[in-house]
């Protein structure tokens, strides 16, 4: 019988207490310091991150895992007898996908399924979870694919960044655009929708945009089953778990599958800026 393993990227951050036990491997997208490269997560995390950030003369910029990476990994797992389920960050938010494409065509007619997350963090790393436990169950590469789709159309993230600098800065902005210009002391509330970047609303403080992304959350998983749930944040720990520790009374624990704090990574804090809280969410599974 074939197995499979998922293979991931840093842009997930997946809680190492959630991945004990499953076949998850992931690779490190780059941040890009003056001359130097750190790979993230590996050699540069979110605490030595956010106090270079704050000296520092210069910005870092961002790249994607590289083909090589994946040629790698890819290799030695075929050679262990795996089957691979490669799921990745939104490939309109990075060139990582297209790396794994091209890693692909190194082993023809190998089992290897790529498939877009349309997200990032762990509203990605919820849906790499899904495939892993289903994969750790005996699932075969076709049906991890199914579970994907179905993680997929059953996740979302929304968060709340302290400013839209540093999307402006990335060209990562999206729909978040329509907010430029506006009064700085607002705090928008965005969403990944299609994998792209949407704007929801703008509130004027973070304490009610934080209000507000709650009442947020309690509407779209109404009625729901089973709800897994990540408070995610960028140098906000206290603001995300008090979130997080809301959301769960809310709900109740029988409702709760997963219920995580958890920091994004360097790669997507470049992007978001400090002060960003959010939450991802798997419903229905």
């Amino acid at each position: 019988m074939s197995k499979v393993a998922v293979v991931t990227d840093s842009t997930a951050y997946i809680p190492s207490g959630l991945i004990r036990g499953l076949c998850i491997q992931s690779l490190p997208l780059q941040v890009i310091w003056g001359d130097h490269i750190f790979l993230d997560g590996v050699d540069i995390h979110p605490d030595e991150f956010y106090t270079r950030l704050a000296t520092a003369k210069t910005m870092p910029t961002t790249s994607q895992v590289t083909p090589v990476l994946f040629r790698d990994l890819y290799a030695r797992l075929l050679d262990e007898g795996y089957d691979i389920f490669s799921i990745h960050i939104s490939a309109k938010l990075s060139g990582t996908q297209d790396s794994a494409v091209q890693a692909r065509e190194y082993f023809p007619g190998s089992k290897i399924e790529i498939f877009d997350s349309e997200s990032t963090s762990m509203a990605m790393g919820f849906q790499a979870l899904s495939v892993a436990r289903a994969a750790s169950q005996g699932a075969t590469l076709k049906e991890c694919a199914a579970i994907a789709e179905k993680a997929r159309a059953n996740t979302d993230v929304y968060f709340v960044v302290s400013t839209l600098e540093f999307l402006r800065r990335g060209g990562r902005i999206g729909g978040a655009a329509a907010f430029l210009g506006t009064a700085l002391n607002l705090k928008p509330i965005l969403k990944l929708q299609e994998g792209k970047i949407e704007a929801v609303e703008k509130i004027r403080t973070m304490s009610k945009a934080l209000d507000r992304l709650e009442e947020i959350m309690e509407k779209r998983l109404a009625g729901k089953q089973t709800i897994s749930l990540a408070a995610i944040h960028a140098k906000a720990p206290q603001e995300a778990q008090a979130l997080l520790d809301r959301l769960k009374n809310k709900f109740g624990v029988t409702n709760i599958t997963d219920a995580v704090l958890t920091e994004v990574s360097p790669v997507i804090g470049s992007h978001t800026g400090p002060g960003t809280v959010g939450i991802a969410f798997m419903a229905g599974l």
